[in-house]
Protein backbone atom coordinates (compact mmCIF):
# COMPACT_ATOMS: atom_id res chain seq x y z
CA UNK A 1 0.00 0.00 0.00
CA UNK A 2 3.05 2.27 0.98
CA UNK A 3 4.14 2.03 -2.91
CA UNK A 4 1.02 2.68 -4.32
CA UNK A 5 1.08 6.18 -2.04
CA UNK A 6 4.27 7.39 -3.40
CA UNK A 7 4.01 5.99 -6.54
CA UNK A 8 0.83 7.95 -6.96
CA UNK A 9 2.80 11.10 -5.37
CA UNK A 10 5.56 10.51 -7.26
CA UNK A 11 3.65 10.88 -11.03
CA UNK A 12 1.69 13.78 -9.55
CA UNK A 13 4.62 15.70 -8.96
CA UNK A 14 5.87 14.54 -12.64
CA UNK A 15 2.83 15.77 -14.23
CA UNK A 16 2.92 18.97 -12.27
CA UNK A 17 6.01 19.60 -13.70
CA UNK A 18 5.59 18.46 -17.31
CA UNK A 19 1.59 19.44 -18.38
CA UNK A 20 0.95 22.88 -19.50
CA UNK A 21 -1.23 25.60 -18.69
CA UNK A 22 -4.19 26.41 -19.94
CA UNK A 23 -5.79 29.09 -17.93
CA UNK A 24 -8.58 31.36 -18.72
CA UNK A 25 -7.34 34.83 -16.83
CA UNK A 26 -10.76 36.03 -15.33
CA UNK A 27 -12.65 36.29 -12.07
CA UNK A 28 -15.78 33.94 -11.96
CA UNK A 29 -19.16 36.09 -11.63
CA UNK A 30 -20.97 36.74 -8.36
CA UNK A 31 -23.80 34.20 -9.37
CA UNK A 32 -21.50 31.96 -10.57
CA UNK A 33 -19.99 32.18 -7.07
CA UNK A 34 -23.37 31.52 -5.36
CA UNK A 35 -24.36 28.74 -7.59
CA UNK A 36 -20.79 27.17 -6.50
CA UNK A 37 -21.50 27.67 -3.30
CA UNK A 38 -25.28 26.28 -3.31
CA UNK A 39 -23.97 23.38 -4.69
CA UNK A 40 -21.28 22.37 -2.45
CA UNK A 41 -24.04 22.80 0.51
CA UNK A 42 -25.97 20.01 -1.68
CA UNK A 43 -22.88 18.21 -1.81
CA UNK A 44 -22.84 18.59 2.45
CA UNK A 45 -25.96 17.42 2.43
CA UNK A 46 -25.30 14.04 1.43
CA UNK A 47 -23.10 13.18 4.12
CA UNK A 48 -25.92 14.04 6.64
CA UNK A 49 -27.79 10.58 7.47
CA UNK A 50 -31.04 12.58 7.90
CA UNK A 51 -30.96 12.83 3.66
CA UNK A 52 -30.05 9.55 3.14
CA UNK A 53 -32.60 7.77 5.52
CA UNK A 54 -36.01 9.10 5.54
CA UNK A 55 -37.65 9.60 1.76
CA UNK A 56 -40.25 13.19 1.33
CA UNK A 57 -38.62 15.09 4.09
CA UNK A 58 -37.30 18.40 4.19
CA UNK A 59 -33.42 18.69 3.86
CA UNK A 60 -31.47 19.73 6.48
CA UNK A 61 -27.94 19.87 8.10
CA UNK A 62 -28.23 19.28 11.77
CA UNK A 63 -24.20 20.76 12.12
CA UNK A 64 -25.19 23.95 10.35
CA UNK A 65 -22.95 23.39 7.28
CA UNK A 66 -25.81 23.99 4.66
CA UNK A 67 -27.44 26.50 6.02
CA UNK A 68 -29.34 28.07 2.33
CA UNK A 69 -30.32 24.24 1.73
CA UNK A 70 -31.92 24.37 5.34
CA UNK A 71 -33.78 28.05 4.31
CA UNK A 72 -34.92 26.77 1.07
CA UNK A 73 -38.28 24.81 0.51
CA UNK A 74 -37.06 21.33 -0.42
CA UNK A 75 -37.96 17.72 -0.14
CA UNK A 76 -36.26 14.35 -0.98
CA UNK A 77 -38.05 12.22 -3.23
CA UNK A 78 -35.27 9.66 -3.15
CA UNK A 79 -33.22 8.54 -0.71
CA UNK A 80 -30.42 5.94 -1.19
CA UNK A 81 -27.80 4.45 1.41
CA UNK A 82 -25.06 2.39 1.86
CA UNK A 83 -26.05 0.23 -1.16
CA UNK A 84 -24.91 -3.61 -1.45
CA UNK A 85 -21.21 -4.30 -2.85
CA UNK A 86 -20.43 0.20 -3.47
CA UNK A 87 -21.78 2.20 -0.54
CA UNK A 88 -23.49 4.29 -2.34
CA UNK A 89 -25.15 6.97 -0.61
CA UNK A 90 -26.82 9.80 -1.11
CA UNK A 91 -30.70 11.83 -2.46
CA UNK A 92 -32.73 13.01 -5.11
CA UNK A 93 -34.37 16.19 -4.09
CA UNK A 94 -36.98 19.37 -5.03
CA UNK A 95 -36.43 22.23 -4.39
CA UNK A 96 -38.90 24.48 -4.56
CA UNK A 97 -37.42 27.90 -3.85
CA UNK A 98 -34.70 28.01 -6.04
CA UNK A 99 -36.75 25.52 -9.11
CA UNK A 100 -33.66 22.61 -9.23
CA UNK A 101 -33.84 19.06 -8.64
CA UNK A 102 -31.33 17.94 -7.07
CA UNK A 103 -29.32 14.82 -7.64
CA UNK A 104 -26.36 14.17 -4.61
CA UNK A 105 -23.63 11.64 -3.53
CA UNK A 106 -22.38 11.27 -0.61
CA UNK A 107 -18.13 11.04 -0.87
CA UNK A 108 -16.27 7.87 0.57
CA UNK A 109 -16.56 7.06 4.01
CA UNK A 110 -13.28 5.97 4.45
CA UNK A 111 -10.81 8.69 2.72
CA UNK A 112 -7.50 7.57 3.77
CA UNK A 113 -7.68 3.94 2.69
CA UNK A 114 -9.32 4.62 -0.44
CA UNK A 115 -6.37 6.93 -0.88
CA UNK A 116 -3.71 4.43 -0.74
CA UNK A 117 -5.29 1.53 -2.38
CA UNK A 118 -6.48 3.77 -5.04
CA UNK A 119 -6.09 1.82 -8.65
CA UNK A 120 -7.81 3.17 -12.11
CA UNK A 121 -9.06 -0.47 -13.61
CA UNK A 122 -11.25 0.56 -16.84
CA UNK A 123 -14.37 -0.66 -17.92
CA UNK A 124 -16.45 -0.24 -20.91
CA UNK A 125 -19.49 1.85 -20.25
CA UNK A 126 -22.94 3.13 -22.17
CA UNK A 127 -22.57 6.54 -22.27
CA UNK A 128 -21.07 6.78 -25.77
CA UNK A 129 -19.18 4.76 -28.05
CA UNK A 130 -15.76 3.10 -27.17
CA UNK A 131 -16.00 5.25 -23.52
CA UNK A 132 -14.80 4.02 -20.99
CA UNK A 133 -14.66 4.78 -16.85
CA UNK A 134 -12.94 3.63 -13.96
CA UNK A 135 -14.88 0.43 -12.32
CA UNK A 136 -15.58 1.38 -9.29
CA UNK A 137 -17.18 3.99 -10.09
CA UNK A 138 -18.80 2.98 -13.13
CA UNK A 139 -20.63 -0.22 -10.98
CA UNK A 140 -21.76 2.57 -7.96
CA UNK A 141 -23.73 4.28 -10.69
CA UNK A 142 -25.47 1.52 -11.86
CA UNK A 143 -26.26 0.41 -8.48
CA UNK A 144 -28.56 3.32 -8.32
CA UNK A 145 -29.12 4.52 -11.95
CA UNK A 146 -32.48 2.94 -12.65
CA UNK A 147 -34.18 3.83 -9.18
CA UNK A 148 -32.59 7.96 -9.91
CA UNK A 149 -33.38 7.98 -14.05
CA UNK A 150 -36.95 6.92 -12.53
CA UNK A 151 -37.37 9.53 -9.75
CA UNK A 152 -35.93 12.62 -12.16
CA UNK A 153 -38.47 11.79 -14.89
CA UNK A 154 -41.34 11.83 -12.89
CA UNK A 155 -40.19 14.89 -11.01
CA UNK A 156 -39.17 16.58 -14.58
CA UNK A 157 -42.57 15.81 -15.33
CA UNK A 158 -44.55 17.42 -12.62
CA UNK A 159 -42.06 20.29 -11.95
CA UNK A 160 -41.28 21.90 -15.68
CA UNK A 161 -39.04 24.23 -15.92
CA UNK A 162 -36.89 23.26 -12.75
CA UNK A 163 -33.10 22.85 -13.83
CA UNK A 164 -31.81 19.46 -13.31
CA UNK A 165 -28.46 19.27 -11.16
CA UNK A 166 -25.86 16.85 -10.39
CA UNK A 167 -23.45 17.06 -7.29
CA UNK A 168 -21.36 15.67 -5.34
CA UNK A 169 -17.96 15.45 -3.31
CA UNK A 170 -15.22 13.56 -3.76
CA UNK A 171 -16.26 9.55 -4.14
CA UNK A 172 -19.46 11.32 -4.68
CA UNK A 173 -18.11 13.85 -7.76
CA UNK A 174 -17.11 11.23 -9.70
CA UNK A 175 -20.39 9.39 -9.43
CA UNK A 176 -22.20 12.64 -10.01
CA UNK A 177 -20.32 12.99 -12.94
CA UNK A 178 -21.91 9.88 -14.55
CA UNK A 179 -25.19 10.30 -13.35
CA UNK A 180 -24.81 13.47 -15.48
CA UNK A 181 -23.77 11.96 -18.58
CA UNK A 182 -26.64 9.43 -18.72
CA UNK A 183 -29.26 11.73 -17.53
CA UNK A 184 -27.98 14.47 -20.93
CA UNK A 185 -28.04 11.08 -23.07
CA UNK A 186 -31.76 10.44 -21.45
CA UNK A 187 -32.82 14.55 -22.45
CA UNK A 188 -32.25 16.26 -19.14
CA UNK A 189 -30.39 19.54 -19.68
CA UNK A 190 -28.20 18.46 -16.65
CA UNK A 191 -25.50 20.69 -15.16
CA UNK A 192 -22.84 19.06 -13.26
CA UNK A 193 -21.10 20.59 -10.14
CA UNK A 194 -18.55 18.21 -8.73
CA UNK A 195 -16.31 18.93 -5.72
CA UNK A 196 -12.93 17.26 -5.09
CA UNK A 197 -13.32 14.67 -7.48
CA UNK A 198 -11.02 11.93 -8.49
CA UNK A 199 -10.35 10.92 -12.05
CA UNK A 200 -12.87 8.66 -13.14
CA UNK A 201 -13.02 8.75 -17.10
CA UNK A 202 -10.60 7.50 -20.27
CA UNK A 203 -10.26 10.10 -22.91
CA UNK A 204 -13.60 9.22 -24.53
CA UNK A 205 -15.59 10.18 -21.81
CA UNK A 206 -13.45 12.52 -20.54
CA UNK A 207 -14.32 14.24 -23.62
CA UNK A 208 -17.89 13.36 -24.74
CA UNK A 209 -18.60 14.84 -21.05
CA UNK A 210 -16.93 17.87 -21.48
CA UNK A 211 -18.82 18.65 -24.96
CA UNK A 212 -22.30 17.49 -23.60
CA UNK A 213 -24.43 20.73 -23.20
CA UNK A 214 -25.70 20.99 -19.75
CA UNK A 215 -22.20 22.65 -18.19
CA UNK A 216 -19.71 21.22 -16.13
CA UNK A 217 -18.06 22.96 -13.09
CA UNK A 218 -15.24 20.65 -11.95
CA UNK A 219 -14.17 22.71 -8.70
CA UNK A 220 -10.78 21.88 -6.72
CA UNK A 221 -9.37 23.24 -3.76
CA UNK A 222 -5.37 24.51 -3.22
CA UNK A 223 -3.44 21.46 -2.96
CA UNK A 224 -6.16 18.49 -2.14
CA UNK A 225 -4.70 15.43 -3.68
CA UNK A 226 -7.85 13.32 -4.36
CA UNK A 227 -8.79 15.53 -7.97
CA UNK A 228 -4.76 13.97 -8.68
CA UNK A 229 -5.97 10.20 -8.11
CA UNK A 230 -5.30 8.06 -10.30
CA UNK A 231 -2.11 9.25 -11.73
CA UNK A 232 -2.94 10.57 -15.36
CA UNK A 233 -0.70 7.72 -16.83
CA UNK A 234 -2.80 5.15 -15.68
CA UNK A 235 -5.16 6.98 -18.49
CA UNK A 236 -7.75 8.30 -16.09
CA UNK A 237 -8.80 12.06 -17.03
CA UNK A 238 -10.90 14.61 -15.58
CA UNK A 239 -13.91 16.55 -17.51
CA UNK A 240 -13.28 20.16 -18.84
CA UNK A 241 -12.83 22.75 -17.63
CA UNK A 242 -11.52 23.19 -13.22
CA UNK A 243 -12.47 25.93 -11.54
CA UNK A 244 -9.81 26.40 -8.69
CA UNK A 245 -10.27 27.75 -5.34
CA UNK A 246 -6.57 29.32 -4.22
CA UNK A 247 -7.76 30.25 -0.96
CA UNK A 248 -6.56 29.05 2.21
CA UNK A 249 -8.10 26.67 4.43
CA UNK A 250 -11.01 27.75 6.74
CA UNK A 251 -10.72 31.25 4.48
CA UNK A 252 -13.56 32.85 2.78
CA UNK A 253 -13.73 32.61 -0.91
CA UNK A 254 -14.87 35.42 -3.47
CA UNK A 255 -15.36 35.94 -6.85
CA UNK A 256 -11.07 36.52 -7.63
CA UNK A 257 -9.99 33.33 -5.20
CA UNK A 258 -11.37 31.02 -8.30
CA UNK A 259 -9.07 30.36 -11.28
CA UNK A 260 -10.58 28.77 -13.98
CA UNK A 261 -8.27 26.07 -16.16
CA UNK A 262 -9.90 24.84 -19.27
CA UNK A 263 -7.68 21.80 -19.86
CA UNK A 264 -7.99 18.46 -17.98
CA UNK A 265 -4.60 18.64 -16.93
CA UNK A 266 -2.97 22.49 -16.15
CA UNK A 267 -0.48 22.51 -13.95
CA UNK A 268 -2.05 26.25 -13.35
CA UNK A 269 -4.26 24.49 -11.09
CA UNK A 270 -4.67 21.66 -8.82
CA UNK A 271 -2.57 19.49 -10.85
CA UNK A 272 0.69 22.15 -10.45
CA UNK A 273 1.05 21.13 -6.82
CA UNK A 274 3.67 18.93 -5.26
CA UNK A 275 2.36 17.57 -2.09
CA UNK A 276 -1.10 17.24 -0.71
CA UNK A 277 -3.07 18.50 2.38
CA UNK A 278 -5.64 16.34 3.23
CA UNK A 279 -7.57 19.16 5.42
CA UNK A 280 -8.20 21.27 1.93
CA UNK A 281 -10.24 17.77 0.41
CA UNK A 282 -12.55 18.65 3.30
CA UNK A 283 -13.05 22.19 3.26
CA UNK A 284 -14.10 23.85 0.24
CA UNK A 285 -16.39 26.93 1.13
CA UNK A 286 -16.78 25.65 4.42
CA UNK A 287 -16.11 22.17 6.15
CA UNK A 288 -17.91 19.89 3.62
CA UNK A 289 -18.27 16.61 5.71
CA UNK A 290 -19.05 17.97 8.88
CA UNK A 291 -22.18 15.92 8.96
CA UNK A 292 -19.90 12.40 8.55
CA UNK A 293 -16.54 13.27 10.17
CA UNK A 294 -13.43 11.70 8.72
CA UNK A 295 -11.00 14.09 9.88
CA UNK A 296 -10.98 17.13 12.73
CA UNK A 297 -11.19 20.03 10.30
CA UNK A 298 -11.27 22.19 13.12
CA UNK A 299 -8.38 25.24 12.36
CA UNK A 300 -5.64 25.14 14.92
Amino acid sequence: MLLTLLTTIYSCIHLAQAAPAVLEQRDVSPDVLSRLQLMEQYAAAAYCRENNNSPETQLSCHVGNCPRVDAADTYTALEFQNTPHTDTTGFVAIDNTNQLIVVSFRGTASFLGWIVDFTYNRTPTTICNGCGAHQGFWTAWLSVRDAISNTVRDLVVANPGFNVICTGHSLGGAIASLAAADLRNAGYNATLYSFGAPRFADSVLSEYISNQPGGNYRVTHTNDPVPRVPPSWTGAVHVRPEYYITTSNFQPVNTADIRICLGSLDRGCNAGWLWFDVISHGWYFDNIWLCFPLLDLSPL
